[in-house]
């Protein structure tokens, strides 16, 4: 194999990889999203029951507290952020679990 076709691969190869880790991680935290029911009041994009994703990353973009402050209303639940519709209390989401989908809620719910 020539040196140009070995670069080329591997250049192939460098540009696909990290795309391949984030749909894997996408698919983690889909599966997260599901199992927890979240997706019975939230989305991606667009408010359900409670507000999407995207406008919850958008209302807390550059507070410092926010991971702690999600990681209670998560937690614990309660009312008053976005109207009057309770949050449910989610004791059952692994703290890993709920630190993930706050990290990616955060960055802005990317899809892909």
């Amino acid at each position: 194999m020539s040196t140009r076709s070995l670069i080329c691969a591997a250049l192939l190869f460098a540009s696909t990889a990290p795309a391949a880790a984030f749909a894997a991680d996408a698919a983690a935290i889909k599966d997260i999203l599901q199992k927890n029911n979240c997706l019975a009041c939230h989305a991606v994009a667009s408010p359900v029951v409670g507000p999407s994703y995207r406008d919850v990353a958008k209302k807390y973009k550059g507070d410092a507290g926010a991971p702690d402050k999600l990681f209670a209303k998560v937690r614990n639940g309660g009312t008053g952020v976005w109207g009057q519709v309770a949050m449910p209390p989610n004791p059952g989401i692994s703290d890993d679990d709920l630190k993930t989908v706050i990290t990616w809620i955060l960055a802005g719910a990317p899809d892909h």
